[in-house]
């Protein structure tokens, strides 16, 4: 994930008062994992996959 939608993901994450913990549960990952993701430390197939989940429910 670039350094740009992390910081669109955490500003999202703001406005709707959710943690990040709320969002990595409602998609099923554990909260490192999704901590990975965002901070571009997870890019494979698997992770793009999350991400098109993140943007989908966070709506950017």
């Amino acid at each position: 994930m670039s350094k740009e939608l992390g910081v669109k993901v955490r500003s999202k994450l703001f406005i709707l008062k959710m943690s990040q913990k709320e969002l990595a549960e409602e998609i099923g990952i554990s909260n490192a994992y999704l901590s990975d993701i965002i901070n571009g430390r997870k890019t494979g197939p698997k992770a793009q996959a999350h991400i098109k989940h993140i943007r989908k429910i966070l709506g950017i």
